[in-house]
């Protein structure tokens, strides 16, 4: 049920939906103040949420900071990565990889310079159209054609989100690799919620964040004033994480 629920408040709580929602109440509204003032709302909205400067800001405020490669100077017995950087086209039966992908390529890169031992991938199915959908064993025929041994693998194959995640995967740490050092690897966007619900399961990890979506900040009118609609894509992103931090934590999971 909660899975569900995430899904459809995730739905209710994208900025475009709010756009278009009032845009339509606009036409349908019989009172002239409030068509204008709906308009005007939409105007702001989509002004607000393509701006580059505002988003950038807020999501720097968000993020959970990236350490440098050099700085870690102990070698972790394993690194955790999150699901959720391949998506499913059944039409071609094939996996393909999306913008979180950085997650699994560090983790590669971590274990092929050695900061790592072992790569353990979390992460069942997050769909509602295809639950037989098991990105864990994908990602584990992955790696093992880049020629990682499997005895360098573990996978969790049944959660469905972050909670899961961490409540799934300890009874296997627990077994597999007792008392271990863990990196935990996920979207710097990510990171927070799942630093909480990591913890709350009794796992110890050390965060190392990855595809970071905010940078520095810049002077220019591309930056400050020009709107770009690739913005609304990342509030939708940052708004979907807030709320499910404050969901969490009211559900207890973090």
């Amino acid at each position: 049920m909660f899975f569900l629920f995430s899904k459809i408040l995730a739905f209710l709580i994208t900025p475009i939906i709010w756009i278009i929602g009032l845009f339509i109440y606009s036409f349908i509204t019989k009172v002239e103040k409030r068509k204008k003032r709906s308009r005007l709302a939409v105007l702001i909205m989509l002004l607000f949420f393509t701006n580059t400067a505002l988003y950038n800001t807020a999501m720097h405020l968000w993020e959970i900071p990236a350490v440098m490669d050099k700085d870690i100077t102990q070698t972790y017995d394993a690194g955790i990565v999150l699901g959720g950087v391949l998506n499913y086209d059944p039409s071609m039966d094939k996996i393909q990889f999306n913008k979180s992908n950085d997650r699994l390529m560090h983790a590669v890169d971590l274990y092929e310079k050695g900061k790592i031992k072992k790569i353990v991938f979390v992460g069942g199915s997050g769909s509602l159209l295809h639950p037989e959908f098991k990105e864990a064993e994908h990602i584990k025929k992955f790696l093992l054609g880049l020629g990682i041994p499997d005895s360098s693998i573990v996978i969790e194959t049944d959660s469905k989100n972050t909670h899961e995640n961490a409540m799934n995967l300890k009874p296997i740490l627990d077994k597999k690799i007792p008392h271990g050092k863990f990196l935990l690897i996920t979207s710097a966007f990510h990171m927070r919620r799942s630093l909480g619900c990591f913890q709350k399961a009794g796992i110890g990890v050390t965060p190392y964040s990855t595809d970071r979506m905010s940078g520095g900040w810049r002077w220019d009118l591309d930056f400050l004033i020009v709107p770009h609609s690739d913005i609304l894509e990342g509030w939708d992103i940052l708004l979907h994480e807030i709320m499910g931090e404050v969901m969490y934590k009211l559900a207890g999971y973090a």
